[in-house]
């Protein structure tokens, strides 16, 4: 089946609604989490997403970031992320938009973002391919890191300073082998992945609904896209999965390698 149709109208129309929101709603925060914003607009999206999925695909599963796990003993689950960037879009900046993805059990089939105030969609479906507005896009074929941006998306550990204090270390190290570093903690970073803007991305603290969606659209433009240490992302059982911490490290393949062994040297010295 041919979901992307499906995806590309349902991202249009909330699109609609983000853009109506910005910079007109008030935002709060979840679990007491600084790091984690949320607004009445991811409310209404994901409402709006999971109507929709229940219309054209009834026997579904859904995950959703605010409204949890919906369990329909299937095989298949939409995974949907109303507002990617909540932060950005609270602040009223442009760098966020909507994710929905398809996993076929463990397995990323399908899925699409977009970025309202950009007007671009990005839409993949297993062994077709990535596109932006309809045109094919494919990762950098820079084989240098030195030549490229990366991205680090990085939160903060207030109650445990530590590991922000040692995150911050890795990323100076990866600033000294790059051109220069950029951070939007948003899917705008995977964005530019993806169509080869940039070389990496690199986050250590998201969840389940922060990657279906973009490793399918950096795998069919040809890149890599795994945990923080190389591995592959364990979508097994992703109902139960909703409040686990997930890493991603996603690039052109070359460029993936050679994050990769910065990362691994770091924590071996």
């Amino acid at each position: 089946m041919d979901y992307r149709n499906f995806i590309e109208e349902s991202l249009k129309e909330v699109a609609e609604i983000a853009k109506a929101s910005l910079g007109k709603v008030a935002s709060g925060i979840k679990d007491g989490n600084a790091n984690q914003v949320i607004t009445e607009t991811d409310l209404k999206i994901g409402q709006t997403l999971i109507n929709k999925i229940r219309n054209t695909f009834p026997d579904y599963n859904i995950i959703d970031e605010e409204a949890g796990a919906i369990d329909n003993k299937s095989n298949f689950a939409w995974v949907i992320d109303p507002i990617d960037g909540t932060s950005n879009f609270a602040a009223g900046t442009p760098l966020f938009g909507t994710m929905m993805g398809l996993l076929d059990g463990d397995r990323p089939i399908a899925g699409g973002m977009i970025l309202p105030c950009l007007s671009e969609i990005y839409l993949a479906q297993r062994g077709q391919g990535a596109y932006c507005n309809g045109e094919k896009i494919q990762v950098s074929q820079e084989k240098s890191l030195i030549n490229v941006l990366v991205a680090y998306g990085i939160d903060s550990y207030r109650d445990n300073p530590a590991i922000t204090r040692e995150e911050c270390r890795l990323v100076a190290e990866i600033v000294l082998s790059i051109r220069n570093l950029r951070t939007s903690c948003s899917l705008f970073d995977t964005a530019m992945v993806a169509c080869g803007k940039y070389g990496v991305n690199v986050n250590r603290t998201s969840m389940i609904w922060d990657n279906v969606t973009p490793q399918i659209i950096v795998e069919e433009a040809g890149g890599v896209y795994t945990d923080f240490f190389g591995g592959k992302i364990d979508y097994s059982n992703p109902l139960q999965k909703i409040k686990d911490n997930f890493t991603n490290l996603s690039g052109a393949p070359e460029l993936h390698k050679q994050i990769l062994k910065i990362i691994e040297k770091f924590y071996a010295d």
